[in-house]
């Protein structure tokens, strides 16, 4: 479910999920909608929204996710490095893979990776398999990455070959 919208984001609705308040005269249904929001270049966002129509949980979602970006540094549409994304019980391993390889990934990954535009990308999501979590745990480990020019800053040296 990945649509473009007008201002060139990619969105994927991850989870859709009907909940049910129990009142005094029966039950009062409303919607809860994760989804990923990316602009296929390195930027990429989750968020959550509630409403008691579909359109509207996944319209709050989206909002939610684009205020929420953050940028993944990719090295000709891979990740510079092996990382592990941790969030509650969820552990999501995020190994870089040679060009060609495609993105190996379950769904909320396959969802975050192909909205950051991510081509080349092996990944295990370890532990619970609760969506909310393993998407959580994913961009912590994006979130978690550093690039060379970045870590050299920091470091006070000099890289010895310019990265792109």
């Amino acid at each position: 479910m990945a649509e473009t919208n007008d201002t060139g984001h990619i969105e994927k609705i991850v989870y859709l999920n009907r909940v049910a308040k129990v009142v005094k005269g029966g039950r009062r249904f409303s919607f809860s909608a994760l989804v990923v929001v990316g602009d296929g270049k390195g930027k990429v966002g989750c968020g959550l929204g509630k409403a008691n129509e579909v359109p509207e949980a996944i319209r709050k979602a989206s909002d939610r996710a684009k205020k929420d970006m953050i940028e993944v540094p990719l090295i000709d549409g891979t990740l510079p490095y092996e990382i592990l994304g941790e969030f509650g019980a969820a552990n999501v391993l995020l190994k870089p893979a040679s060009k060609g390889t495609g993105i190996i990934a379950g769904g909320p990954v396959r969802a975050i990776m192909e909205a950051a535009g991510v081509s080349d990308i092996l990944t295990k999501a370890i532990g619970t398999n609760n969506p909310h979590n393993v998407v959580k745990a994913a961009l912590a480990g994006l979130a978690s990455i550093i690039s060379a020019d970045a870590m050299s800053d920091i470091r006070g040296k000099a890289l010895s070959t310019p990265r792109k």
